[in-house]
């Protein structure tokens, strides 16, 4: 489905290499863990996947379905089935997450959706992840807590139904019985022919979800995935 090979990657300011040789496989329906310590390099992979601007390709390849992807924009990538989710997600003023929702929910589905066909799916996703009504019409990622975001992130994924979902440290600022519920999601969505890669530090997401192999970035390198 999603593969990486020979890839490394820089910061497009200064040139500094911060992947090098990257080389790794997402298959349809299987959940994949990541993690390395801070600084390794996680987020820069789940960035470039992404197509941030931030950072150049300096070699490799980024393949989706057989097709080389590399010199996508992150608009096109997401409108071909890529969604990550970010630890520091980006504030937008005069939007409600709902609306916002709706209309992303829209640009990367072949089908149109109603208004009232998004609101029921929204609301019914909602409720399951334990998120109130009242948050669904603040800004976009306006004066939410670490959790709410969260929460709002999975419901994101859920909502858009990407091919791959790269999930960074989406497991932060919850509660023990509101993780329990985004995992339970995570793990659902993943039987449904999606690959999920989790980037986490904690070890009882990575026994909760079971993924199907464990990655370990270190200075800038996978190293071989334990099963």
């Amino acid at each position: 489905m999603l593969e990486i090979k020979n890839l490394s990657v820089e910061a497009s300011d200064s040139r500094k290499k911060i992947l090098d040789n990257v080389n790794l496989k997402l298959k349809a329906g299987k959940i994949y863990a990541l993690t390395g310590r801070n600084g390794s390099g996680k987020s820069t992979l789940a960035n470039a996947v992404m197509g941030n601007g931030k950072y150049s390709v300096a070699k490799g390849k980024i393949f989706l379905n057989g097709e080389d992807i590399s010199e996508l924009s992150a608009d096109e990538r997401a409108r071909k089935g890529i969604f990550i989710s970010f630890q520091f997600s980006p504030e937008i003023l005069g939007i409600s997450f709902s609306n916002f929702l709706r209309a992303a929910r829209n640009s990367v589905s072949e089908k149109k959706f109603s208004f009232l066909e998004s609101k029921r799916f929204i609301e019914k996703k909602a409720e399951t992840l334990g998120i109130k009504k009242e948050l669904l019409e603040r800004e976009v990622n306006r004066g939410f807590s670490g959790g709410e975001k969260r929460k709002l992130e999975i419901l994101q994924m859920l909502a858009l139904n990407p091919k791959i979902a790269i999930l960074d440290e989406v497991d932060s600022g919850l509660d023990k019985e509101s993780l329990r519920k985004i995992l339970d999601e995570i793990k659902k969505f993943s039987s449904k022919e999606k690959a999920i890669l989790i980037i986490t530090h904690n070890e009882k997401t990575i026994g909760y979800l079971n993924p199907d192999k464990v990655f370990v970035m270190n200075h800038g390198a996978v190293e071989n995935g334990s099963e």
